[in-house]
């Protein structure tokens, strides 16, 4: 088993062929979605920005970008549930399409022969939609929250580029992760998840509080780098919506940074989550190639290595991605020998 050499993201950035690596360009979000003009003003640099400590601009400049660059016209997900941001989740399916290629003689496989698990899509189901857009790949989004897996079938149903091509699963036993959504006669080229992050309910709403002071605080640093003394940026006419930015960071921290219990937490936290992941793969080693799964804690990757040992994982495989000065990784292993690695890839992607 490999944990010792990871795979290192190629730049200090979002990965080559992510869309999201420069700036946004509001005016041609704005073309492809009207209803984000309203949220789209000058920030302190001068330059086009939107509130991201207001809920609704964060969703709304998410249906811009669903529309934009992956062709999907109808997204919207209940208030309260997690909106994530879409250049971080795409990065982690070109990455999946990397791993792949590794397996493939460098070659991406494409197509809807090629299909995906998402443990845990949420109500935004944004994992498959840029998985299905980019790559024409399959999915079955599962889900244990029975609002996450209607709204997410509602999405793929009412887009023409996902219709037919994304499968909601409900998740009836959350102890369960792989048992009762991988079926005896199913076959997954690779399975994705981004875990419950936090242990409890208090330390979800701790990290969500944190979040939104950061933004408060970066908001704050920004216009005095930029102009020093707030009369100083009155005079030179900012926006009143941008100079109050901070005052909107209110201490409920929700919406923007929502999420339901299983989107947020589980009992035992990220490590629990991922020790049952691995354990329940074993169980279905011959049906899937690449098992993966986000990894945020640095320190539960030596845990996360001597359970995967213990299961009996041939390789394992560290991808490390980094967006901006924010690093993160996730880790992916297989069953599968090179022997049969070798069918697999005759019988499945030599097409």
């Amino acid at each position: 088993m490999n944990k010792k050499t990871p795979v290192k993201a190629q730049s200090k950035g979002l990965h080559p062929r992510n869309p999201h690596r420069d700036r946004y360009d509001f005016p041609a979000l704005i073309k492809s979605c009207p209803a984000l003009a309203p949220f789209v003003a000058e920030n302190a640099y001068g330059d086009l920005s939107v509130n991201f400590s207001d809920p609704q601009a964060v969703k709304t400049l998410n249906r811009a970008l669903l529309s934009h660059f992956y062709q999907v016209d109808f997204w919207d997900i209940p208030e309260g549930y997690l909106c994530p941001p879409i250049p971080g989740r795409a990065d982690y399916i070109h990455y999946i399409a990397d791993l792949l290629a590794d397996s493939n003689g460098g070659a991406i496989p494409r197509g809807k022969h090629i299909r995906g698990l998402d443990v845990g899509t949420g109500a935004n189901c944004v994992y498959p939609i840029v998985g299905r857009s980019v790559y024409g790949w399959r999915f079955v989004a599962a889900d244990i929250d029975s609002v996450s897996v209607k709204t997410a079938k509602f999405i793929a149903d009412s887009n023409p580029v996902l219709s037919g091509q994304i499968q909601c699963r409900l998740q009836k036993n959350p102890d369960h992760i792989f048992t009762g959504m991988i079926n005896d006669d199913d076959v997954f080229d690779f399975t994705l998840c981004n875990p419950p992050f936090h242990a409890s309910l208090e330390e979800a709403e701790a990290g969500s509080q944190r979040k939104v002071k950061n933004l408060a605080a970066n908001a704050k640093k920004k216009e005095m780098q930029a102009f020093g003394k707030p009369e100083n940026m009155r005079a030179k006419g900012k926006p009143a919506d941008f100079q109050s930015m901070r005052g909107k960071a209110n201490s409920k921290a929700v919406l923007n940074f929502g999420g339901q219990k299983a989107e947020l937490w589980c009992p035992g936290g990220e490590a629990a989550f991922i020790q049952r992941m691995i354990t329940q793969s074993r169980e279905k080693a011959g049906q899937c190639f690449w098992f993966t799964t986000l990894v945020s804690k640095k320190e539960n990757l030596k845990g996360i290595y001597q359970q995967l040992q213990k299961a009996g994982a041939v390789e394992v495989k560290t991808i490390d991605m980094a967006q901006g000065q924010k690093l993160t990784r996730f880790v992916a292993w297989t069953f599968l020998s090179a022997e049969d690695q070798a069918v697999w890839r005759e019988a499945r992607w030599a097409r």
